[in-house]
């Protein structure tokens, strides 16, 4: 099942008259379980492709459907619904708030779906437990590791039961250890529970775990290989 599909997707950015094409007529398709990198070097458009894919900017040209349903035409109001129902977040800058705690963090995007606190809580638990943070429910982002912090974010991008997660550079701020232990929980979670994960990386440990490299270059891809 194609979870994910853009069609000849561009994105143009005009400054005054400089006019910068960052992403160039991109057709992907990417199935239920899939665990894809798109790599490139910095200024590749690798970002703003993710960031289209996942409604956070605006298309110049071309489509993307989410699971057979066109994100195009949507308003404001309608994307943050459909990425609320549909699609986790894992960033770069872990993004966590930080007046919450960990268990709150991953609690907040299941009562903006209107759970329950018994299932909120519950789902939580589990999936920090799950991430390895079962001793760490009670404690704040300024109090974990860069690690410990991307975990729950991944545990956060999990507790709304998207069909996929989009991870924007997820390694990019952590030591080698810390990586390793992330891209395992990643790893194991997309094997035994088919979750779908689509990176954004030029991170060789992520191009290693993954079974899909898909390279962008200039706002095209050059060259997508499965493993």
């Amino acid at each position: 099942m194609e979870i994910i599909k853009t069609k000849n997707l561009s994105k143009l950015y005009k400054n005054n008259e400089l006019e910068v094409l960052a992403v160039d007529g991109v057709s992907l398709s990417i199935r239920q379980g899939e665990f894809t990198a798109i790599v490139g070097p910095s200024g590749s458009g690798k970002t703003t492709l993710l960031n289209m894919i996942g409604g956070l900017d605006a298309i110049s040209d071309g489509s993307v459907e989410i699971a057979g349903t066109n994100i195009n035409s949507m308003n404001e109001n309608e994307l943050i619904d459909f990425r609320l129902k549909n699609i986790g977040f894992v960033f770069q800058a872990y993004n966590l708030i930080p007046v919450l705690t960990a268990k709150e963090n991953v609690e907040f995007i299941m009562l903006l779906q209107g759970i329950s606190p018994e299932e909120r809580k519950k789902r939580s638990e589990e999936l920090l437990t799950q991430v390895g943070l079962e001793d760490k429910f009670n404690v704040r982002p300024n109090q974990l590791s860069g690690g410990q912090q991307q975990r729950v974010a991944v545990a956060r991008a999990l507790a709304s039961r998207p069909r996929f997660i989009l991870a924007d550079e997820p390694t990019a701020n952590l030591d080698s250890q810390s990586t390793s232990k992330l891209l395992d929980i990643m790893a194991e979670m997309n094997k035994k529970e088919n979750i779908t994960f689509l990176f954004s990386t030029h991170d060789q440990r992520v191009i290693d775990k993954a079974r899909r490299i898909v390279t962008i270059e200039d706002g095209k891809i050059i060259s997508d290989e499965v493993r």
